[in-house]
């Protein structure tokens, strides 16, 4: 199964993508991921994706398309992928298409703006190993610090409410037409937001026949 997330930041595309990796026994391609460890490594491509990425902007379609066929060429992406953050833009979704990169279904998570925001003031991150979590929904073992690795966690600067709220005016602006796109396509599958993670599971697997 090849699977596009769709969802404004913070509907919870990462958190799904990760429990449908491990369904479906697929990996989650994630460009935030990528990308955060460009940035954190402080090459070329993640130091200009760091500009864009803290003005609450979106990272241009060249850096994006390269990291994703070069992700996708990869043999563990051979049955399949989950695409999380990308395409961002209906440019991205024809330049994918005309690179023959498919997919079979676009899962679009509905969420409200002003849930979005309560929800991202509350998500923690990993700093040393990427993880997330959330203070409600889905809280550290200990507070503050990492399941995974025992790294103190941090607020990211992208999750800050003014930052949250440039980026929805973005994702409504720039990303939200994808809806129509793949629509048109007969690939777009919508599922509302759920008041649990395992409930917006289940309305997801329902929704995809899984």
């Amino acid at each position: 199964m090849k699977l596009i997330l769709l969802g404004a930041p913070g509907a919870g595309k990462g958190t799904q993508a990760e429990i449908l990796s491990k369904l479906l026994n697929i990996p989650t391609i994630s460009t935030g991921n990528i990308l955060r460890a460009a940035m954190k490594n402080g090459t070329p491509v993640g130091l200009e994706a760091k500009s864009y990425v803290e003005a609450g902007k979106l990272v241009p379609d060249a850096v994006i398309i390269g990291i994703i066929r070069e992700r996708l060429a990869e043999p563990d992406c051979a049955n399949g992928y989950i695409l999380d953050g990308v395409p961002r833009t209906i440019p991205q979704a024809e330049a994918m298409e005309s690179m023959g990169i498919d997919v079979d279904t676009s899962l679009s998570i509905e969420v409200d703006d002003d849930v979005i925001v309560e929800r991202m003031s509350g998500r923690r991150t990993c700093p040393a190993c990427g993880g997330t979590y959330h203070v409600v929904n889905n809280p550290p073992k200990t507070e503050g610090i990492c399941d995974n690795c025992g790294a103190a966690l941090t607020v990211r600067k992208d999750d800050a409410p003014e930052t949250v709220k440039a980026r929805l005016v973005t994702y409504h602006k720039e990303t939200e037409p994808l809806k129509a796109f793949y629509e048109a396509r007969q690939k777009l599958v919508k599922v509302d937001n759920r008041p649990s993670i395992e409930a917006t599971t289940e309305a997801i697997r329902e929704a995809l026949g899984i």
